[in-house]
C-alpha cells in the first residue's frame, strides 16, 4: 500500500443548491413540515429521503432557522435512506416507519432473489420510491430480507407482495423493536495512486480502466457523484464522495492519505 508522505488538510465538498423543480419543492416542503411543528409543539415526519435528499433537508431546515429538534431515522443503524423526524421538544409522536420480514420459499439449490429482485417486485404493487426505506439482506440469513418501509406501505406489503423474482414469499410485519442486530458488511478496502484527484483519474483507478475509457463514461451520462449527474471529467473529486456507474457498480471515497513518494495523490475505497 502506498503511504503518504505530505499530509494535506481535508478539502470537503460543499453543499450543492436545490438544481431541479423537484429539489426545490422538496426544500419547501420541509420548510413547511418544520414551521407547522414548531408552530404548534407537534411532531411531523417527511417520507423516506435518499443521501441528497437529507443534505437538502438539512439545508431546508437551515434556511427555517431549525437548529435542533429534529432527527433522521431509517429503522436500522445504518441506514441510507431515512425519514425526517421533526419533534419539538414538548411533543409527542414516533417515526412511522416499519420493518416487513420477507423469507423465499425457494427450492434447494435454486437461485434466490437479489436486491433487484426485491425492489422490482415492490415497485410492482405501485408503491412509490419515497414509501421505502432501505432493503437489507444480512448474510447470515439467506433467503431473508428486511423491507423498511412507511406503516400504509408495509401494510400493502404483508397483503400483496407473494414473490420476488420467480421466487414465492411470505411475509411478516415487525416493529422495529423486532428487527435483529444486522452484521456489518466487511468492505475490502483498496489503495491506489493517481496523478490528480480529477474524476477521470480517481475512476480509472477505481474500474481498472484507463483515463479515456473513465472519461466515455462520464461524456455518456453514466457517472453520478453523491446521487448527481456528473459530467465533467475534469471534476474535483473529495474525500467521503460516493461515485455510482451505471453498469459497473458504486464505489465510497474513504480517504485522501496525501501524497506518494512519487507525488501522485494516493486514494482509499472500497465498492459496495
Amino acid at each position: 500500500m502506498a503511504r503518504s508522505i505530505d499530509p494535506q488538510p481535508k478539502a470537503a465538498r460543499g453543499f450543492i443548491p436545490a438544481r431541479t423543480d423537484e429539489e426545490r419543492y422538496l426544500m419547501r416542503h420541509i420548510e413547511d413540515l418544520a414551521r407547522t411543528a414548531f408552530s404548534r409543539d407537534i411532531a411531523r415526519y417527511s417520507a423516506f429521503l435518499s443521501d441528497r435528499e437529507q443534505d437538502l433537508a438539512r439545508a431546508a431546515l437551515g434556511r427555517a432557522g431549525v437548529q435542533e429538534g429534529f432527527r433522521f431515522e431509517g429503522g436500522w443503524l445504518n441506514a441510507e435512506r431515512r425519514v425526517l423526524c421533526i419533534e419539538p421538544e414538548y411533543s409527542c409522536g414516533e417515526a412511522p416507519i416499519c420493518c416487513v420480514r420477507l423469507q423465499c420459499r425457494a427450492q434447494a439449490g435454486a437461485a434466490l432473489p437479489a436486491h433487484k429482485d426485491y425492489l422490482g417486485s415492490l415497485m410492482g404493487l405501485e408503491l412509490r420510491r419515497e414509501a421505502l426505506g432501505d432493503i437489507v439482506l444480512p448474510e447470515n440469513q439467506p433467503g431473508t430480507a428486511y423491507v423498511f418501509a412507511l406503516e400504509p406501505a408495509a401494510q400493502l406489503i404483508c397483503r400483496e407482495l407473494f414473490q420476488a423474482g420467480h421466487t414465492e414469499l411470505t411475509t411478516e410485519l415487525l416493529t422495529l423493536d423486532e428487527v435483529p442486530q444486522f452484521p456489518q458488511a466487511e468492505r475490502e478496502m483498496h489503495s491506489a495512486t493517481v496523478s490528480s484527484l480529477r474524476l477521470d483519474a480517481v475512476l480509472a483507478a477505481m474500474l481498472h480502466c484507463s483515463r479515456g475509457q473513465a472519461s466515455e463514461l462520464i461524456e455518456a451520462g453514466r457517472v453520478e457523484i453523491n446521487h448527481l449527474p456528473a459530467d465533467k471529467p475534469h471534476a474535483q473529486v473529495y474525500e467521503g464522495d460516493v461515485f455510482t456507474v451505471r453498469g459497473k457498480g458504486r464505489f465510497n471515497l474513504t480517504a485522501l492519505p496525501g501524497k506518494s513518494r512519487k507525488d501522485r495523490s494516493i486514494i482509499e475505497f472500497f465498492q459496495y
